[in-house]
């Protein structure tokens, strides 16, 4: 059993977690929230307050703390007393985040792949480059690090080895879909931070397909689905963290991520592009300061997290297989449709950081009670997926399963398999 919560980042997703770790605050304990910046923190926390989301008395505190000082992040385990850390900051910290926790001997969790700032789209496995250095040490210290619990990666990657292990003798390709059927009413924005999110579109897109590696370029390839609730959406093959893991234990000849994506998004950002205004790489101005177009850009864009009050419209995320069971085709879509306006009533979010968010802390009351407590580094689809599934519908995502004309919650859905 595990107790004592660090949350470290204060954006958006940093503000789901820090709400749902407090509405369960009597499995986790102390509730410790980390920052650059202590404001942010603050905010978070008086938010926490004033929606009165504690479950009940408990400790619930702000710290400054600069993530990619290895020794600070230690210290601050050490003495907030924290059995489990959930990185939620920026993917450039997550190895100095993960190398703390090892150290310190504490279960670590996280929502997407390490980054390096000045790379972008390398070549994959991307997990294998970073995270995956670190399994043999963090069983051999017993450490429990679950990688990517997001939901995409994360829910995803659950929906998948479920769908595998119930309904399919043999899955030929896994889709998976993320559609945003909302709006936030403003000229443009990104729904999480701008930095992270155009580089995942500015390079190549990495995708599975044939039992290999394969390189398309950004909005190439397009298909077309009709949705449950959303309705008829376009997406756009993308590289997406989850492959990389999945492609690797789950042994699908065919994985794809696809994002949807309106036209006018797609304007803005091949004129941002072109421009070379999304490039990490720093440029000289005429006065001799430098300066990295891209943290530019995020600088004069709006706050991701400022979005959520004047969001309206829902998301559909969810992993499509394909395959076959007794001999005969097969297709199974699991899904999960969240609500922007509804997330923001509950915790003043908006739905991406919400489906973000929410899985995370469900891994951490898993850990906290020892059902994923393991002991070992594991990606989400390595791990049993209907203790996550059935705990986060409690806690405002449910799941559902759709074959065919039927479509009925996951705790209604036919067992097939044992």
């Amino acid at each position: 059993m595990k107790k004592n919560v660090l949350i470290i980042g204060a954006g958006g997703v940093g503000h789901v977690v820090a709400h749902k770790c407090a509405q369960h605050n009597q499995k986790l304990g102390a509730i410790h929230l980390a920052s650059r910046s202590l404001a942010k923190c603050q905010q978070i926390i008086d938010s926490i307050h004033a929606r009165g989301s504690l479950q009940g008395p408990g400790i619930l505190e702000a710290h400054a703390l600069d993530a990619l000082d290895i020794e600070a992040t230690r210290a601050l385990i050490r003495s907030t007393g924290a059995q489990i850390v959930i990185n939620v900051g920026a993917s450039f910290v997550n190895m100095s985040v993960l190398r703390a926790c090892i150290d310190t001997g504490v279960a670590y969790l996280d929502t997407a792949i390490h980054e390096e700032p000045e790379k972008i789209c390398e070549t994959p496995p991307w997990y294998a480059n970073y995270e995956w250095q670190y399994r043999d040490e963090c069983a051999a210290k017993g450490v429990t690090a679950v990688l990517g619990i997001g939901f995409d990666p994360g829910v995803v990657n659950a929906y998948a080895a479920l769908a595998q292990q119930r309904w399919f003798d043999r899955v030929d390709s896994l889709d998976i879909i993320d559609v945003n059927a909302g709006s936030h009413g403003r000229y443009f924005a990104t729904n999480f931070n701008p930095e992270i999110n155009f580089r995942e579109f500015t390079g190549q897109a990495w995708t599975w397909q044939n039992g290999q590696w394969v390189s398309n370029q950004m909005f190439e390839v397009r298909r077309t689905d009709d949705l449950p609730v959303v309705g008829t959406q376009s997406t756009y093959l993308t590289g997406h963290d989850e492959i990389h893991s999945l492609s690797q234990t789950l042994k699908i000849p065919t994985i794809r991520f696809w994002m949807g994506f309106g036209e006018h998004y797609i304007n803005v950002f091949t004129v941002l592009k072109s421009l070379g205004l999304l490039s990490e790489q720093p440029v000289k101005l005429d006065s001799g300061q430098e300066v990295v177009p891209l943290q530019l850009v995020k600088a004069v864009l709006p706050d991701p997290a400022s979005l959520a009050p004047d969001y309206a419209g829902k998301t559909c995320i969810g992993t499509l297989l394909e395959g076959e069971k007794d001999g005969k085709p097969r297709e199974v879509f699991l899904y999960n449709i969240c609500d922007h306006a509804e997330t923001f009533a509950e915790i003043g979010s908006q739905a991406i950081s919400y489906t973000a968010g929410v899985p995370a802390v469900a891994a951490a009351l898993l850990i906290a009670d020892g059902t994923w407590d393991v002991g070992h580094m594991a990606n989400v689809e390595e791990l049993p997926p209907l203790p996550l599934l059935t705990l986060q519908a409690g806690m405002g995502l449910p799941t559902r399963v759709k074959e065919g004309s039927h479509d009925v919650a996951l705790e209604e859905a036919p067992e097939i398999r044992a």
